[in-house]
């Protein structure tokens, strides 16, 4: 896999993946475009997300929803990398067996995810869920 950054101006960049998608990010904490480290905790709901949705459709759930609520905290002093990072997942379906969606949740983050399992190594990395019935 590979990407690359382009400076535009300022602290402004843009991204572009390997795929041929291109992101724009600002380095002056998001006043014009999602700061990198936005992206990282957008990275990391978007890539547990992906494995909660697949996890529970794989298990024949009736999942109709999912939105994934991330909340961290960073350093005070540079490097402001995250010191923790909480996924707060919203699971929407018909009858969703809650010990299914526990399991979806936690194995995305323990086992799965690679984007948390990276931020693991020197994060503290929480999940929480609710089930909404549809």
């Amino acid at each position: 896999m590979q990407s690359r950054v382009k400076w535009v101006e300022g602290l402004t960049f843009v991204g572009q993946s390997n795929s041929g998608h291109s992101v724009v990010m600002d380095g002056n904490g998001g006043n014009t475009a999602p700061s990198p480290m936005e992206l990282v905790l957008m990275a990391a709901g978007g890539c547990s997300s992906v494995d909660v949705v697949d996890g529970l459709k794989s298990a024949g759930q009736a999942i109709t929803a999912c939105e994934a609520n991330m909340t961290s905290e960073r350093r005070e002093q540079a490097p402001r990398y995250f010191t923790s990072v909480n996924l707060h997942f919203v699971v929407t379906g018909h009858d969703l067996d809650e010990a299914l969606v526990a399991k979806a949740v936690g194995d995305s983050l323990e086992k799965y995810c690679s984007v948390c399992l990276m931020l693991g190594k020197g994060v503290t990395l929480t999940h929480s869920y609710e089930i909404v019935a549809a």
